[in-house]
């Protein structure tokens, strides 16, 4: 039976290109700073980005993670949208193992913050308050449809923090999408931003692995936070050998997932039962609701006929992603009408 994954660009397998620079991988041990591959890695990383440096971790989650906890201290607080990854999706770390308070703010429907609600939500110096450590972005904001945010955008919202002698942390999961969408080098689209993560197992096709960018001091402090965590690794170059191939060779294709995207969210728009703006989903994520049947039942008549996706309640998203194409689409898209109609309510 064909199989098509849309539940998440995490799927995505390493290139055949991947795999032989796996295997060919120059190694040493990273925790004592010799392995070739992985600093080469880490160089680029930092270069494509613009910043100092970089460290490379085992996850986006671990990224942000100790990013947060090189900026803020116990007792300290994180200015981050409502919506933010950081704050729905990533258990909570920063307060579980930083004493890091989250405040957080509406995000508007491309993952923004209302710059007078972040103004006033600083914390002045005061014995009574938390002090405000770090502001968040996320581009592309994953909860609002893959939305990116544009260099003007990420600008304004350093220029509130920077006033304030905050730093300005950027959740760039999907940064390269961003930067495909909105034909902005990503470099500018981070510029103002004191720190950034990344994922190279998203979009970018690796097996594992996201990166953190930002000055030499601030590496070195998240690097002592990566490796009090547990995420100090040995020869890890093996991984290293793919997001060389990733940063070379798999930016500008995201091109195609964007255009599979917008092919499945047309597709979907033609179906009964689903709710869904095409128009309001600029990169590879995939937003829409089921209004016409039982999404449970749906979902699992989808799942039997190789379309890997859908949730029970509340909204669907469908990602594409490295290793889908356009017959994909088509494949999926016949599913989805078929389950749609089997399942539809009077």
């Amino acid at each position: 039976m064909r199989e098509v994954d849309l539940r998440s660009d995490t799927v995505t397998h390493p290139s055949p290109e991947m795999r032989r620079a796996m295997a060919e991988a120059e190694l040493g041990d990273d925790v004592f700073g010799d392995d070739p591959t992985l600093n080469r890695l880490e160089a680029m990383a930092a270069e494509r980005l613009g910043k100092e440096a970089a460290v490379f971790v085992a996850s986006g989650t671990m990224g942000n993670l100790i990013s947060i906890l090189t900026h803020a201290g116990r007792g300290d607080e994180i200015i981050i949208g409502d919506k933010a990854h950081i704050f729905r999706s990533e258990a909570g770390g920063a307060s579980a193992l930083g004493g890091v308070a989250y405040n957080t703010l509406p995000n508007d429907n491309r993952g923004m913050l209302d710059l007078d609600q972040l103004e006033a939500a600083i914390k002045p110096p005061n014995v009574h308050f938390t002090r405000t450590a770090m502001i968040g972005l996320e581009n592309t904001h994953n909860a609002c449809g893959g939305a990116p945010l544009t260099a003007d955008d990420t600008a304004t919202v350093a220029d509130i923090a920077h006033r304030h002698g905050v730093p300005l942390h950027v959740d760039g999961a999907r940064i390269f999408n961003a930067s495909v969408a909105l034909e902005t080098p990503v470099t500018e689209l981070v510029k103002d931003a004191d720190s950034v993560s990344f994922c190279l197992s998203k979009g970018l096709s690796c097996p594992i692995g996201s990166v953190v960018c930002g000055t030499e001091e601030f590496v070195q402090g998240a690097r002592k936070w990566r490796k009090m965590v547990g995420g100090g690794m040995r020869q890890v170059g093996v991984i290293a050998a793919a997001g060389i191939v990733a940063l070379d060779n798999m930016v500008e294709r995201l091109n195609d997932d964007h255009a599979t995207a917008r092919r499945l969210a047309q597709g979907l728009a033609q179906i009964p039962g689903i709710d869904i703006n095409p128009e309001a989903l600029p990169t590879n994520l995939v937003f829409f609701k089921i209004t016409g049947g039982d999404p449970a039942l749906i979902m699992e008549e989808i799942n039997r006929n190789g379309v890997k996706g859908g949730a029970a309640y509340g909204d669907w998203r469908f990602v594409t992603h490295y290793g889908i194409d356009s017959d994909d689409i088509d494949y999926a898209l016949d599913v989805m009408d078929a389950a749609c109609r089997k399942y539809a309510t009077a």
